[in-house]
């Protein structure tokens, strides 16, 4: 007769701690209690999700961003989160008695595995408001966070108060990188997505002279295994994160099993006039030129097929027009082949919840209002 086997409630780790309070698992409960019942909404959330991995169930239901396709619930497994945990720590160098800050919301995955690490390698987490500016009100050093791009953006007068920080849910871009040139912090961007557990790859952007040629590639964390699908997008074999193989849209180059050049979204390439094309190439190309946000997309064409068009969030202005019409005709890194052949001003661009632009639903504003 088969018999039921019992989940058993991760533990915490005795080196960990929270706000400053080293608590064992019913001190935790109770932690999570009053932050539901007492604290500001990121605190609730943080409560919400501390209980959720206190219980006995072996899993948890997670949100995914979807800025790639409608949002989903999807069922994440504990197990699969130790690991994450472990294989970060592990990747990272980073020990029992870290000190860490969490400034991300725990209703997403990248805030949930926050806290995750912390309970499970022993860190001593700090929490603050999910802002865009989340160290404002920060006095003290830690050794590792994680943010979105946006947060770096707004945190580069105080991030040599970060010894580590990684950076994902969004494109790091070439201005930003260039701004964290030269700082003592060490900056990596991630790869990653919620089926994952988070992060499966990183590469650090502000590398020493000596390293920036390999630093393009993304590597791999532990236990992971890269290859390539016939689309020339990437598939990811790791077992210890997910029981599936897990084939991604974005189209890479890839040189190891453990290393890849990310080139885009294989849902946004161009086929213009039967030449392939990647708007993500193309707009790190064109991000020292643009000072407001945009995206490169394409439209239906006679004679190509598709054209490159390219969306600027702002309102229209002549001067500003041409100016950057100009600037991009004499840009010697462009083909003649991804010069947008138009251009669109937007005041705001449609966005998820958590601030990714959702470029679908933006282009159809496009045809609405120019065209």
């Amino acid at each position: 007769m088969k018999t039921m086997s019992i989940f058993s409630i991760p533990e915490i780790h005795e080196s960990f701690s929270i706000n400053t309070y080293s608590l064992n698992r019913e001190e935790l409960e109770r932690f999570a209690y009053n932050f539901i019942k007492e604290g500001e909404v990121y605190e609730q959330e943080i409560g919400n999700f501390l209980l959720d991995w206190l219980n006995n169930k072996d899993y948890i239901v997670v949100q995914t961003s979807g800025s790639t396709g409608k949002p989903k619930k999807i069922k994440i497994y504990k197990k699969h989160m130790i690991n994450s945990a472990k294989a970060t720590g592990q990747f990272f160098k980073i020990e029992a008695g870290t000190t860490a800050l969490l400034c991300l919301p725990a209703n997403y995955i990248a805030g949930k595995m926050m806290l995750v690490r912390a309970m499970v390698l022993g860190w001593k987490i700090d929490l603050v408001p999910p802002k865009t500016n989340p160290l404002d009100t920060v006095y003290k050093q830690y050794d590792f966070c994680a943010m979105v791009p946006l947060q770096l953006d707004n945190s580069l007068n105080r991030l040599h108060l970060i010894k580590k920080l990684i950076v994902g849910g969004g494109i790091v871009s070439e201005n930003l990188k260039e701004l964290i040139q030269g700082v003592k912090t060490k900056v990596f961007e991630t790869y990653g997505m919620t089926e994952t557990v988070t992060h499966i790859a990183a590469r650090r952007i502000n590398p020493k002279k000596k390293d920036r040629k390999d630093a393009r590639f993304f590597k791999a964390l532990p236990n992971i295994t890269l290859t390539i699908d016939n689309r020339s997008c990437l598939t990811i074999k790791a077992p210890q994160l997910n029981e599936e193989t897990i084939i991604t849209n974005d189209v890479i180059e890839l040189k190891t099993y453990k290393k890849f050049l990310w080139k885009g979204r294989y849902d946004n390439v161009i086929n213009s006039g039967g030449v392939k094309l990647y708007p993500e190439e193309i707009e790190t190309k064109l991000q020292l030129l643009i000072g407001h946000r945009f995206f490169i997309t394409s439209l239906p064409d006679d004679a190509l097929g598709e054209k490159v068009v390219l969306i600027i969030e702002r309102d229209y202005n002549k001067i500003a027009y041409l100016t950057i019409k100009n600037a991009i005709s004499t840009l010697k890194t462009l083909s003649k082949y991804e010069i947008p052949k138009e251009i669109f001003f937007l005041p705001q661009f449609i966005e998820t919840d958590n601030g990714k632009v959702q470029r679908t639903k933006t282009l159809a504003l496009v045809k609405h209002i120019n065209l």
